[in-house]
């Protein structure tokens, strides 16, 4: 069977036609992404507000370099502040730009393209979703930015930390500052992963404070951190801003009502404990304080204060 074969005119249009849509597409998505870009670029220099530029007069030019104080051209007004009498004939003038070209076709754009809506509103940004961040103000690609670091193992442990992500500029943090919320550490719900996260404390101490909060039945105040081996000044202040005892969450150490066994588990009564017992048979209820065990000599001047900082229940 012959094959059958395009005639030699007919072919070579077909190729050159073949050409000629190729590059006709070619040329139709390129200008799709040049009419995008610059669409964008349109968009990107819109400034809200305007822009407000500080423009030298020729006189304060003049001012600067009789002086013979170095100076950029750029940072006039830092240098002029140097020479005496610069300022007193308003050397400097404002000069509001407005937002990017005026042409007909500019503006068309620029009105076609809506402003898109910031909010302000409490978040904290160890939590907040990659769709809240961009209602936040966020480019799609910044949010995405904030949670891979997240996912990474990142913390924001105090709102300095926020800033300094380089995704965040100086004008949107001073914005969100006052609406970021992170919650404090409470010493009575956190568990060793949630201390172990505490700038300076690693597994060690993190343990050390869960198992110090079961000997003194749970946290009176942050500052009994300090009484862990230790645990110095230094440390507690390197974290004293991020953690709390919320006072809903204390439960009152029942020294009263406890028997020796559980007693002796507490830091600051451990030998004591059945002195407190005999003590509890032999005196009133009336005289059951801290103080009287002091003055008993059942407990120590040292315990007795330490004991001091834990909120007991009262005698039933």
């Amino acid at each position: 069977m012959k094959k059958f074969q395009f005639p030699e005119g007919l072919r070579a249009s077909f190729v050159v036609g073949s050409i000629a849509l190729v590059f006709l597409i070619i040329g139709y998505q390129t200008a799709l992404f040049v009419h995008s870009a610059a669409v964008v670029g349109i968009a990107s220099h819109r400034d809200d507000p305007d822009t407000v530029f500080l423009v030298a007069a020729p006189e304060a030019v003049d001012a600067v370099q009789d002086s013979k104080v170095p100076a950029a051209a750029s940072n006039y007004p830092a240098a002029a502040s140097k020479v005496p009498g610069a300022a007193e004939h308003k050397a400097f003038s404002q000069v509001r730009r407005s937002s990017g070209a005026k042409t007909p076709v500019g503006e068309a754009v620029r009105q076609n393209i809506p402003r898109r809506k910031v909010e302000s509103f409490r978040f904290n940004p160890n939590t907040v979703s990659e769709e809240d961040l961009q209602r936040l103000g966020f480019t799609p690609r910044q949010a995405a930015s904030i949670v891979n670091y997240r996912l990474k193992g990142g913390r924001f442990r105090r709102k300095s930390d926020f800033a300094k992500s380089f995704v965040v500029s100086d004008s949107v943090f001073r914005r969100l500052e006052p609406f970021i919320d992170i919650p404090l550490v409470d010493l009575n719900l956190a568990d060793s992963a949630a201390f172990d996260a505490l700038p300076g404390i690693g597994g060690w101490f993190a343990k050390a404070m869960v198992q110090y909060r079961e000997r003194l039945g749970g946290y009176s105040c942050p500052e009994q951190l300090m009484e862990i081996r230790n645990f110095d000044r230094e440390k507690y202040d390197g974290l004293s801003d991020l953690i709390c005892v919320n006072p809903a969450n204390v439960r009152p150490y029942p020294l009263w009502e406890l028997p020796e066994e559980q007693l002796r588990r507490h830091p600051h009564i451990g030998p004591s404990a059945h002195a407190i017992v005999l003590f509890r048979q032999t005196f009133p209820r009336s005289d059951w304080t801290i103080d009287k065990l002091k003055a008993n000599g059942i407990l120590t001047p040292e315990n007795a204060d330490l004991l001091s900082r834990c909120i007991i229940a009262p005698p039933e």
